[in-house]
């Protein structure tokens, strides 16, 4: 019997139906998450999100957040999350080179604008290495968790 699984960020849900696990980058390390789990409240780093359903895989980047596990249920509030096969790779290396220019110039005097723009940095390096990792060359298919964990 699967698990229920909601994927939320900021601004839409990202995705929800039901999973056979899902594995997210808690903060103390990888967790996987199968049904019937022991209720959980946890806190999200950047990092990719599995979701397995039979032999399909999602992936997707989060940008930190919390998970909320219930047995039947798993609710994942995201700063930002994005379907890897989804990200804008022009758009990614933009954030990206913007940032790094903004930070040459030495950081700002501001800490919240100095924050956001290390945010930001961190979540364009993410999702850049997200698709170069699992949407490269030979790889048009996302690969299964076992192909993912031996690298």
């Amino acid at each position: 019997m699967p698990i229920r699984c909601e994927i939320v960020s900021q601004d839409r849900m990202v995705w929800e139906g039901d999973a056979d696990i899902v594995v997210v980058p808690g903060v103390g390390g990888e967790m996987g998450i199968l049904p019937n789990h022991a209720p959980l409240l946890s806190t999200l780093k950047f990092g990719i999100l599995k979701v397995r359903r039979r032999a399909e895989e999602e992936l997707f980047t989060i940008a930190g957040g919390v998970i909320e596990v219930q047995p039947d249920l798993i609710t994942v509030l995201a700063d930002s999350a994005e379907n890897v096969a989804e990200i804008d790779v022009a758009r990614a290396e933009d954030a990206r080179k913007r940032a790094q220019e903004i930070l040459k110039e030495g950081p700002p005097r501001d800490t919240d604008a100095y924050l956001k723009l290390e945010a930001a940095l961190r979540r364009s390096n993410l999702r850049l290495e997200a698709v170069r990792r699992y949407r490269s060359g030979k790889r048009s298919r996302m690969p299964s968790m076992s192909q993912t964990e031996s690298e």
